[in-house]
């Protein structure tokens, strides 16, 4: 009787991998159980390096083009910029804690460059190149990390500018590459036709009249007196240190030059000096002037006469800055053309 050959055992059919993520698993799973120990621990820490290299790199990269400038000097349209920047009173602030690109538009303004092969940063005059809101975070208040920085919280020029006008702060900060500080005369190009006519003003800086002490930023008598009191008054305000002061005072030979005036406390009219001298039209101030103000003084005692008659020039008689016609001043004025009369006489006709 043969003898059946024992039947080899069938091997069972290794059950087929899942879809998606849980088949990836389970091939992990399968590579896993047939790969050594020691190879694991080789494969886990090649793992771990190339993370944490990546990650490295990725950090150092980040960094380089987010807060270093040399990475913005890395093109080579930035060098006129660069340079400026090094000059600037921002030379020690990162270039993007005031100009903030998302990586996205990073990238997008590399890519640009790199295609279009510009050869110069282009022209952006009154473009918002900088929004205010950054211009804030430092000029605000204290910022102990600034703390040079100007601070403009209480500043009447940057309140009716910006609050009230909503004119960006790179409208007259950002107007040259990197140099902040305004042009003496930079507010003409907004204020045409206001140039300064008067005799020894033609170049002054806007600043040197405009100023910061007034809500209207139109200069008071304080501001007018700068050159034209007495050391005083610019102690006063220079301890003061407006904005205006700080930055745009007048040179010593102006302020050697200007015509000194004496202002008394008790003097009758006390109104803004511009109201007579009118540096964009006509500094000196003439009868029509006067008239502008005092139309019916004609009809007042013997004005008629000295005026229209004789054609006096009120000055004649009223002294600016003092105006009223005293008993001293009567024995000295009157007596140039006729004799003494108490200045009563005259209003009383």
């Amino acid at each position: 009787m043969e003898e059946k050959e024992p039947l080899e055992e069938e091997t069972p059919a290794k059950p087929p991998f899942r879809k998606g993520l849980k088949g990836l698993l389970d091939r992990w799973r399968a590579f896993a159980t047939r790969v050594p120990v020691a190879a694991k621990a080789i494969i886990a820490i090649l793992i771990l390096v190339s993370i944490t290299g990546a990650g490295f790199t990725a950090f150092t990269t980040y960094n380089f083009t987010q807060n270093n400038p040399a990475f913005c000097n890395s093109c080579h349209i930035m060098n006129e910029s660069f340079a400026a920047w090094q000059k600037s009173e921002h030379k020690n602030i990162n270039c993007h804690e005031c100009h903030h690109l998302s990586i996205g538009e990073l990238n997008a303004l590399m890519v640009s460059a790199f295609i279009r092969r510009t050869e110069k940063v282009p022209v952006r005059y009154g473009k918002i190149i900088v929004p205010w809101k950054y211009c804030i975070t430092c000029h605000w208040e204290e910022d102990e990390r600034y703390p040079t920085a100007i601070k403009i919280n209480e500043s009447n020029l940057h309140s009716k500018h910006y609050f009230m006008q909503k004119i960006e702060c790179s409208k007259c900060h950002g107007y040259r590459v990197h140099k902040f500080s305004l042009e003496e005369r930079y507010c003409l190009e907004c204020h045409k036709g206001k140039e300064v006519h008067g005799e020894g003003m033609v170049d002054l800086p806007c600043l040197n009249c405009h100023t910061d002490r007034t809500p209207t930023l139109l200069p008071g008598p304080m501001k007018c007196l700068f050159c034209h009191g007495d050391d005083s008054v610019r102690r006063q305000m220079i301890h003061e240190s407006t904005l205006d002061v700080k930055h745009f005072q007048p040179s010593e030979e102006l302020i050697k030059k200007a015509t000194k005036i004496n202002r008394p406390q008790d003097a009758p009219m006390k109104f803004f000096c511009y109201q007579c001298h009118k540096p964009h039209e006509k500094v000196r101030p003439d009868y029509g002037t006067c008239m502008s103000c005092h139309p019916q003084v004609v009809n007042v005692g013997r004005h008629k006469l000295h005026i229209q008659t004789v054609g006096l020039e009120c000055v004649k008689c009223h002294k600016p800055h003092t105006w009223r016609v005293t008993i001293k001043d009567a024995k000295t004025l009157c007596t140039e053309c006729h004799g003494y009369k108490d200045p009563m006489t005259f209003i009383g006709g």
